[in-house]
């Protein structure tokens, strides 16, 4: 038996030394070291042995089973180890490689001209307001002495929600509740920036929903010069200082005189161009003087005071800043638009 053992010995360690896998492994140690492998069955037979040859049988089935997992943990090992190296080289982050660049973002050119609109009148001591996109038909139309079978109404037709709620068409309820917030107290300087909606057709020039700033100034002796000389500081320092303004008669409900505000062409320098259709100039804006009806219900006297108001639309104030063409560029989020803007 002891020759059966050792000879089982030399072939286990023989066999082990040609593993190629862990999977070999694996089998070749059920084999030798297993319940059915052939060292069990050794073991198994000692009950024949005299009570002399057990110890020495049981001693050298020890030191043979004790050789084979020696030499199974030690490739047990190295194949752990193997693993360990594969998997930190897969894993491994070259710390030294240039990092991938993160695309670098910009302000939104209208959110951009809106800033530049709000700091030039925030320079001239105007404060900004804000007021509710969903707004009251009194406030949007009633209170601006548009009452509800006023034929101008149709000019701004809008999303109605109930007969008296609606999509604000204009900024300028944000002026009606500041005239109430501050119950006759003056002087008002104000700007009301934020979108409005109306039920255009989208093409180069339209859209249903556009932003907006108003404008309302009310003090004792306001005159239609403050008007045109604070429309000039605008526009001279939104397009540069060679650039003039004109007034053209309008009318507006809620202005009384109403006038259209054009500036020279910044493309021709007022000679005339296809831009400005040759004429030299573009309309950029309406405004007037607060008409007394709208005074009155915002709770000052037309008789002791008076003010003037104006609105733009902040797209056509860009279009024409950067020469662009089409209104729908602002809201179809094309990267290739906003990417022009990166650096301005």
């Amino acid at each position: 038996m002891k020759e059966r053992l050792e000879a089982l010995k030399l072939e286990a360690l023989q066999e082990l030394s040609g593993v190629q896998s862990q999977q070999e492994l694996n089998d070749l140690r059920i084999k030798y070291l297993g319940k059915k492998g052939p060292l069990t069955e050794v073991l198994r037979g000692m009950g024949a042995l005299s009570a002399e040859e057990r110890p020495v049988i049981g001693q050298v089935a020890n030191d043979v089973r004790a050789a084979i997992e020696a030499v199974i943990e030690e490739k047990q090992a190295a194949y752990q180890q193997q693993e360990t190296e594969n998997r930190l080289r897969a894993e491994m982050i070259d710390v030294t490689l240039p990092g991938r660049p993160s695309q670098q973002g910009a302000v939104h050119p209208l959110s951009k001209v809106i800033q530049e609109i709000e700091d030039i009148f925030i320079g001239m001591g105007y404060t900004v307001a804000e007021g509710p996109e969903v707004e009251q038909d009194y406030y949007n139309f009633e209170a601006l002495n548009l009452p509800k079978d006023h034929p101008a109404r149709d000019m701004q037709d809008s999303f109605y929600i109930t007969d008296e709620i609606l999509m604000r068409t204009q900024t300028s309820p944000v002026q009606v509740r500041t005239m109430e917030k501050r119950k006759g107290e003056v002087p008002i300087k104000i700007i009301c920036p934020g979108k409005v909606y109306r039920r255009d057709d989208d093409d180069a020039t339209h859209s249903h929903m556009f932003t907006q700033i108003e404008g309302l100034v009310i003090d004792r002796n306001v005159r239609m010069s403050d008007l045109k000389g604070t429309l000039l500081q605008f526009v001279q320092e939104m397009y540069g200082k060679e650039t003039r303004i004109r007034l053209r008669p309008s009318f507006f409900p809620f202005t009384e005189p109403s006038v259209e505000v054009d500036v020279s062409c910044a493309m021709c320098g007022g000679v005339g161009c296809r831009t400005c259709k040759q004429t030299g100039w573009l309309e950029i804006l309406g405004a007037g003087m607060v008409h007394p009806r709208v005074l009155e219900m915002g709770g000052y006297d037309p008789k002791e005071y008076t003010g003037f108001a104006f609105g733009m639309g902040v797209e056509r104030i860009a279009m024409l800043k950067y020469g662009i063409e089409d209104i729908r560029h602002f809201y179809t989020n094309d990267l290739r638009f906003l990417k022009q803007f990166l650096h301005l």
